[in-house]
Order: C-alpha cells, then sequence, then structure tokens
C-alpha cells in the first residue's frame, strides 16, 4: 500500500517536473552547461592526479637509471679487483634495480598512453557536448521564431474575420454615419423648402429701387441722361455710354 502510495507520488513529482521542463527549455540548456563545466573541472582534477602519477614514475625511471648505471660501474671495479664476493653483491643489486627499472619504464609507457587517450577522450566528450547544447540553443531559437510567427498568423487571420465579418464594429459605424448624414440632409431640406421667396424678392426690389435712385441722382449731378428701363427680356447689349464734357456743368455748380 505504502509502495503504492510512492510510486503515485513520484509519477506526480515527475509529471510535474516534466511539464516545468517542457515550459523552461533554456533554463535546461542553462543547467546542462553548468552540469558540463562541472564534469570537466572533475575530469581535469583526476587527469592532473593522473599526471601527477606519471611524474613519479618518471622520477623513479631516471632515479633507477643512475642507480643501475652507478652499480654496473661499482661491480665492474670490484671484479677487475678480484673481489668477487663484493662484486657479486653489487652484481645483484644492480640485478633488482634493472628489473625495477624495466617494470617502471613499463609503468611509465603505459601511463603516458593512458593520459593521451584521457586528453583525447576528454576533448572529444567536450566538443560533442558542446555542439549538442549549440544545436539545442539554435532548435530554441527556431522554435521560438516559429511559435512568433504562428502566433501572428493568428492573429491575423482572427483580425481578418473579425474585421470582415457581418455585424462587426466598422460596419456599424459606418451605419451610424449613413443614418446621421441620412438626417442632416433631410434636415437641410425642410430648411430650405420652409424658406419664404417672396421676402427675398421684396428685398431684391428695395436693393433695386435704392440703386436706381443713386443712379438718378448721380445722372443729374452730371448732367446725365438716363436710359430708358428695358424688360430683362427685350435687354439689347450693353454699350459704353458716351460722356459728356461735364466741363460747364461743373464749372456752373
Amino acid at each position: 500500500m505504502f509502495q503504492r502510495i510512492k510510486n503515485l507520488f513520484k509519477g506526480f513529482v515527475s509529471l510535474f517536473i516534466s511539464g516545468v521542463e517542457k515550459a523552461n527549455p533554456r533554463a535546461l540548456i542553462e543547467a546542462e552547461k553548468e552540469n558540463l563545466r562541472r564534469q570537466i573541472a572533475r575530469f581535469n582534477e583526476n587527469l592532473a592526479n593522473h599526471a601527477a602519477f606519471e611524474e613519479r614514475l618518471l622520477r623513479q625511471v631516471k632515479n633507477l637509471e643512475k642507480q643501475e648505471k652507478e652499480l654496473a660501474g661499482k661491480t665492474a671495479a670490484h671484479l677487475k679487483l678480484g673481489h668477487r664476493k663484493v662484486a657479486g653483491q653489487y652484481a645483484l643489486q644492480l640485478k633488482n634495480v634493472r628489473e625495477q627499472l624495466a617494470e617502471n619504464r613499463t609503468q611509465l609507457e603505459q601511463a603516458k598512453g593512458t593520459f593521451e587517450k584521457l586528453v583525447k577522450s576528454r576533448d572529444v566528450s567536450v566538443r560533442d557536448a558542446q555542439e549538442k547544447i549549440e544545436t539545442l540553443k539554435r532548435m530554441l531559437t527556431e522554435t521560438q521564431m516559429l511559435e512568433a510567427q504562428a502566433e501572428l498568423q493568428e492573429m491575423a487571420t482572427g483580425m481578418i474575420s473579425s474585421i470582415g465579418g457581418s455585424g462587426d464594429t466598422l460596419n456599424r459605424v459606418e451605419e451610424y454615419l449613413n443614418e446621421r448624414r441620412d438626417k442632416a440632409a433631410g434636415r437641410a431640406r425642410v430648411a430650405a423648402s420652409s424658406i419664404d421667396d417672396s421676402e427675398i424678392e421684396l428685398m431684391e426690389a428695395e436693393q433695386e429701387a435704392i440703386a436706381d435712385q443713386a443712379l438718378a441722382e448721380f445722372a443729374s449731378a452730371y448732367g446725365l441722361d438716363m436710359p430708358a428701363t428695358v424688360a430683362a427680356s427685350d435687354e439689347a447689349p450693353e454699350e459704353t455710354p458716351q460722356i459728356k464734357d461735364m466741363g460747364p456743368s461743373v464749372s456752373e455748380g
């Protein structure tokens, strides 16, 4: 029973984490980059320990080579002097040194080969991980661009359907404006039909009478003859009136 509850809880937690990961892919990529840096640091630390072991072997090989040279010289010298016992002891030490030297040289060669393989393996692994991370970053950028394009296209489609559809806001505005324009045109026609033309004609007649009186006064003052009044339909083309000499009249006045 408790195991089932535990499994169910793990399933919920895993589902929640999966949802968070899907919603934050950039955070996952950054986390993997940080994880890669930590792995490289640990690997380099172990690689440094291996390099230190290789340096110790190299130092031991050099010391054994030095001992080998010294023991070989001592063995040869005592052998020439006839000191067989002493020469034998040195010869035995020389044999042990040479065995250790051979073993250390073998270990040194193996350590060098292992170090080179480890460095190569590290470089390949790091390069592969970096390429994967860069690929994921490009995929994320491309995905975001496609999502933005899809959102814009969906918005454009919604705008077209909402603007071009019947009963939308723009159609209502157009209907309101047409109604107001029709009402304004009707009011203008009603106002025009209610104007009293007789008053306008009376005003025009008064203005013409005043103008005739002013013209008569002008003609009398300058000694001019007033032309006969003709109907508008029988009106002849206007001619330039002959101006008389107004010298004597002016002087008499």
